[in-house]
């Protein structure tokens, strides 16, 4: 059988100096590529080393750790890594297997349920805080109005404080990964399904053994760069409870402020460069997931 032969390609020819030339495309790619390289060094790169430099005495270190908040703050970031996202991620699971289900209500319910996240982060969680007021918030007007009795302050108690502020990150991003997942979901043959049906395949057995293993590497990858995410996340706790009561609350993010408005700038580098060690090899690992 006779081979087909294929055009080769044309080289551009070369320059006057013997080196080869560029074309029109690449030139455009070159001058549209320089002012993204100069956005990156001046607002990505600079602001990353200068940190890093500001950071750099030992000193820092010395009396960040000495620092009993800063104590705080790290199992208080620890509880949002643990806790909140795995309850974030598992309540996304369960609701996009919900929101996939044909009926026009969901629809529209889908809708509501996105406000949340779409919505911005100040007025929704400071909402929150308003509500939340132990003199003129409305869930303590409710019960003293319908029970009778006065309503805690929520605020003021570390524990509960740090649970609601968990709460509200939950709140505010569940929608975000709620839609990722559901495309997942979507994604997966609807044969697989019918054909689970026709066999006999209970609920939880079409999820155990089509849903599951279509979308394990999805809702790791997810989990990962939730936590990834969350280390860099200070609205939840800055806004609702601004690291109150007596800075029992802070997480590592809110952490860096709190030292910038003591005018501790050397610290506040200092608790974001700590983080370093948990952020990369989630990085690290995603990213190895992603290329299987």
């Amino acid at each position: 059988m006779a081979s087909i032969a294929l055009p080769k390609a044309k080289s551009l020819p070369d320059g006057p100096t013997g080196k080869r030339s560029w074309s029109p495309w690449q030139k455009w790619g070159l001058i549209l590529l320089a002012p993204y390289v100069v956005v990156f060094l001046v607002l990505v790169l600079y602001p990353v080393v200068y940190g890093l430099w500001l950071a750099r005495q030992p000193e820092s270190y010395t009396k960040l750790f000495a620092d009993p908040i800063f104590g705080r703050s790290v199992l208080n970031t620890l509880a949002f890594l643990v806790v909140a996202i795995n309850i974030k991620m598992v309540i996304a699971l369960g609701l996009s297997g919900f929101f996939t289900t044909a009926r026009t209500w969901i629809k529209w319910l889908s809708l509501l349920f996105i406000l949340p996240w779409a919505v911005p982060s100040i007025p929704t969680i400071l909402s929150f805080r308003f509500m939340l007021n132990p003199e003129w918030g409305i869930i303590n007007s409710l019960l003293f109005r319908y029970a009778g009795i006065d309503g805690p302050n929520w605020l003021n108690d570390p524990i509960l404080a740090l649970s609601l502020a968990m709460v509200v990150h939950v709140w505010k991003s569940l929608p975000f990964w709620t839609l990722i997942l559901i495309a997942g979901r979507l994604a997966i043959p609807q044969e697989h399904y019918e054909a689970a049906s026709v066999d006999g395949a209970t609920r939880w057995q079409r999820f155990r053994f089509i849903t599951w293993p279509a979308m394990r590497t999805l809702y790791l990858t997810c989990t990962i760069l939730s936590m990834i995410w969350t280390l860099g996340d200070f609205n939840s706790v800055y806004l609702l409870t601004g690291g109150g009561p007596a800075d029992m609350t802070h997480v590592l993010a809110t952490l860096g402020i709190r030292y910038l408005r003591l005018d501790q700038v050397d610290l506040s580098m200092a608790a974001i460069v700590v983080a370093l060690p948990a952020i990369l090899p989630l990085i690290y690992f995603m990213m190895k997931r992603l290329s299987r």
